[in-house]
């Protein structure tokens, strides 16, 4: 099985959830059913579909979908299985510091001025 994701990869989401995650929701199956999930939501939310798009798309664009992508699934490995890190408040932490840049991530995708740069890019 290889990665499925389009806008990040298992090893990108690897890079966030740190070495205490859940090896059953780390594992490539899961994470590439995480990224089809908020691979769609990110696309519902922007109301612009990057997914179809994607290859035409410069690297700051790709960038920004592949922060917001991989933030996003890594909260559904951290979620799944917390039992792992060293207190539940450091698995929070991550969680926390995770939803913060993906929100601003799709607070930047939505904005018409970004859009235009995506546009024309």
């Amino acid at each position: 099985m290889g990665d499925e994701g389009i806008f990040a990869t298992t090893a990108e989401v690897g890079y966030k959830v740190g070495a205490n995650a859940s090896a059953v929701s780390n594992a490539e199956a899961y994470i590439n059913s995480y990224m089809t999930q908020v691979e769609s939501y990110i696309n519902c939310v922007c109301r612009f579909n990057y997914t179809d798009t994607y290859a035409t798309l410069n690297l700051d664009v790709k960038g920004i979908l592949k922060e917001v992508a991989s933030n996003l699934a890594a909260i559904y490995v951290i979620s799944y299985d917390m039992s792992g890190y060293t207190s539940r408040y450091e698995a929070q932490m991550m969680i926390d510091l995770l939803y913060t840049r993906a929100q601003e991530g799709l607070r930047e995708l939505k904005e018409k001025q970004t859009q235009t740069f995506i546009n024309g890019a």
